[in-house]
């Protein structure tokens, strides 16, 4: 007697391989293009120090409470006090007591810098290398000699320098200029004429090596924005005073608190009560040290936090705040009317004026008392957490990787904008050791070389201890012109870095 067996077709869910099913899980997006670069380029000038950051800038960041000076300002402390809040100005008062009689920093005294140079160079060149990897990917197989370094032309597409092949080689040389130079007997069946079309060339020259090649941006490009050698006027001294403006309220949770402030509400005036944003933000304009009766540039004034928190200060006869694009001052004009009260009467186009340009482009020079240059960056917080408006997207390789050139042309421009003897802050929300440090560098020397104009870089180390209570600092060795707020998942602020420059001539 038969048995009769049951048989279960089983469908092979993997046939097609293990992405059949999660093609869209494994589709690299721009966070993910953001985070790879970081992990290679951070990772290697941080060391172990950038897990911490790095999971700090994955994480939603922190925020402190700027109280609006013309809605209802007792009231608003209060209710921010009863939820625990506390006045950043009172930890300051704090940490100056604990500073008691503590000696400056001696004056004309440079700080050392070191490890960071050797880092971007060895980064430089491990770059390069990649690149002669990805262009030449067969070169060890066909027993061809790959260069040894790139040059770039000034669209920053790669040419192949010439290396010392051996005469036997069988590469792409000689050449048909060589070949005639040499009266070399040539083969015209292998020629090709050009009135039947370049088809034909394909079968003589790898297709990776000449197709596609006229969008291919060199990374390494990037790193050599990144300069060590002086050769202009530099002069190091720290700043001598900091005073916290007396009418100015912000508001912060201990270092350790992550809790969430309150929404702003309607005042009494019709204005709202107090603006969020990331806590680092407000240290470029507060190092500003803007004065009563002075006349200062927001250079790159949207959103418009920094811009208002200079108005809250109550010290400013004249505000100029420009921007690039219309959409953005748009949004800038948004926020001042939300929560200036009687806008259009007092403030437009009186104290409070508007400016549509390239920072690159103005030329109002030796006009202003201060600067504030929040240049645009990579913003490596918002690049790792929105797909949208990202400069990793593919498509913008060529306008990140030309960032620093953008930034120091801004700043260049900015310093030829002050008054002798007035000051600028830099800042970006990057950890870029290329646009923080090197575009300073940068615009410096540009400045000199083409303008004689010489600057003096003022040391805030001092000053930015009073906030070691609130903010994660670098350390003061691992920069050169400047300071820098760490992401930090106790106090999870910034990244934020800024330098104070005085113009001297």
């Amino acid at each position: 007697m038969l048995k009769v067996r049951s048989i279960f077709v089983l469908q092979r869910r993997w046939k097609s391989g293990k992405r059949r099913w999660n093609v869209l899980q494994h589709k690299k997006n721009n966070c993910d293009r953001a985070l790879d670069s970081f992990d290679d380029f951070y990772g290697s000038v941080y060391g172990g120090r950038w897990k911490n950051m790095r999971a700090s800038l994955l994480t939603e960041h922190k925020y402190v409470a700027m109280v609006n000076n013309f809605g209802d300002t007792e009231q608003t402390c209060s209710m921010l006090e009863m939820d625990g809040a506390i006045n950043i100005k009172s930890l300051i008062n704090l940490a100056r007591e604990r500073q008691g009689n503590e000696p400056n920093v001696k004056g004309g005294e440079t700080r050392a810098h070191y490890e960071i140079d050797d880092k971007l160079n060895a980064l430089l060149r491990k770059q390069q290398e990649r690149e002669v990897a990805a262009i030449y990917p067969t070169a060890a197989e066909d027993g061809h000699v790959p260069p040894q370094q790139l040059n770039y032309d000034n669209e920053s597409n790669p040419r192949r320098t010439e290396t010392n092949q051996p005469s036997d080689s069988h590469g792409y040389e000689p050449s048909l200029t060589r070949a005639l130079e040499e009266d070399v007997q040539l083969d015209e069946s292998r020629l090709v004429d050009p009135q039947f079309g370049t088809g034909g060339l394909y079968e003589y020259m790898p297709a990776n090596s000449i197709k596609g090649m006229e969008d291919w941006v060199a990374e390494s490009e990037h790193y050599k924005y990144y300069q060590t050698s002086t050769d202009f006027p530099l002069n190091i001294e720290p700043e001598a005073t900091f005073k916290y403006p007396e009418h100015l309220a912000i508001y912060t949770y201990e270092m350790g608190n992550c809790s969430d402030f309150k929404a702003p509400r309607q005042c009494l005036t019709g204005v709202l009560s107090h603006f969020l944003m990331d806590g680092a933000s407000v240290l470029p304009p507060l190092f500003l040290q803007v004065q009563p009766g002075e006349r200062v540039l927001d250079a790159c004034a949207a959103p418009g936090g920094k811009s208002l928190l200079m108005l809250q200060t109550l010290h400013l006869d004249q505000l100029v705040c420009n921007d690039v694009q219309e959409s953005r001052l748009n949004k800038l004009r948004r926020v001042m009317q939300e929560y200036l009260f009687d806008y259009k009467q007092r403030w437009a186009g009186k104290h409070l004026i508007f400016s549509q340009s390239d920072a690159r482009n103005l030329d109002e020079y030796a006009s202003y008392d201060k600067i504030l240059v929040d240049v645009p960056c990579t913003t490596d917080r918002h690049v790792l957490m929105h797909q949208d408006n990202n400069i990793f997207k593919p498509s913008r390789i060529k306008e990140r990787l030309r960032i620093p050139e953008l930034q120091a042309g801004i700043l260049a421009n900015c310093l030829r904008l002050l008054k002798p003897g007035g000051s600028l802050v830099y800042s970006t929300c990057s950890l870029s050791p290329v646009q923080n440090d090197g575009v300073v560098h940068m615009a410096l020397q540009k400045v000199f070389t083409e303008h004689g104009i010489t600057a003096t870089i003022k040391d805030l180390t001092q000053h930015t201890a009073l906030f070691g209570d609130i903010y994660k600092f670098e350390q003061p060795k691992g920069l050169k012109y400047g300071q820098m707020v760490l992401p930090y998942l106790p106090a999870n602020f910034g990244p934020m870095y800024f330098s104070k420059i005085t113009r001297n001539t």
